[in-house]
């Protein structure tokens, strides 16, 4: 018959504090290995999202180009319908009665040329905005061809360090998960709000040296002996971090070697005379 598991809230604060000391040295084995991932994630985030924007701007350039030559079509169209428009005029001309209708003919011959001019004009500003844009289509082509094969390498690089470490990384989450159910829900959301503010991801450590081996600040004795009672939580008063004491941690810390005191030299000429 399987054993019933204990409900968090019934547990006594030293089992409160393994439990979460365990789940800190889990959480803390995922973080070195994001470490080992370094800035690549971001690296490729960032190169996806500017090869997505260079695409962008190529879909762009691109219809641009094509109006472009869509406009110069149509005024060359203008300029055919003109000219043939003045050849008519002109051909009115030698049937022309009076001065009237010369003028008037004239006007028309003089704005028909003038509009050719225009269309002419505005092709030549066409023909060179298509070359500008091409060149320019060409530098951000080349720029998502350097881009892709920047993001290749870093996918790669990415893909190996994640298949070396995602069974472990999957277990540590894993069992993880399992901890926290075993912890008060308040007691698990205060530790994990610890973790968020503190720059090293630890929400509980244990005594170093009479020091919070989180901000390293010294701890009165009182206080001490309250973390080795384990009777209730203590938080650093400086930095906020859960305290526990080494032993309940499981470490082990290595007790400085007392020095004898020295004999004073008074002592030491009396010793010699006698």
């Amino acid at each position: 018959m399987a054993t019933k598991a204990k409900n968090p809230s019934e547990m006594t604060v030293e089992e409160k504090l393994k439990n979460l000391y365990q789940l800190q040295t889990m959480l803390s084995e995922i973080d070195k290995i994001k470490t080992l991932r370094g800035e690549l994630p971001l690296e490729v985030q960032d190169l996806e999202d500017e090869i997505e924007g260079l695409t962008t701007r190529i879909e762009k350039i691109q219809n641009e180009i094509v109006e472009l030559k869509r406009e110069i079509a149509d005024r060359r169209g203008s300029i055919e319908t003109a000219t043939a428009a003045i050849a008519k005029y002109k051909e009115q001309m030698d049937n022309v009665r009076n001065n009237r209708e010369y003028d008037s003919l004239n006007k028309e011959i003089e704005y028909q040329e003038l509009d050719v001019e225009l269309n002419q004009k505005k092709i030549r500003e066409a023909d060179e905005a298509i070359h500008q844009k091409t060149e320019e289509l060409a530098q951000s082509q080349e720029a998502v061809t350097e881009r892709r094969t920047d993001l290749d390498i870093k996918k790669s690089e990415l893909e190996e360090i994640v298949s070396e470490t995602k069974a472990e990384e999957e277990k540590l989450r894993e069992r993880s998960k399992n901890l926290e159910l075993q912890i008060e829900p308040r007691l698990l959301a205060a530790f994990k709000r610890i973790r968020r503010n503190s720059r090293n991801g630890l929400g509980i450590v244990y005594v170093q040296r009479d020091a919070c081996g989180g901000c390293f600040n010294k701890i009165p004795p009182q206080r001490q002996l309250d973390i080795r009672m384990r009777k209730k939580i203590i938080v650093c008063e400086y930095c906020g971090r859960i305290m526990i004491d080494p032993e309940l941690a499981g470490v082990k810390l290595e007790k400085p070697v007392e020095e004898k005191p020295k004999r004073s030299a008074r002592r030491a000429k009396k010793a010699a005379e006698e």
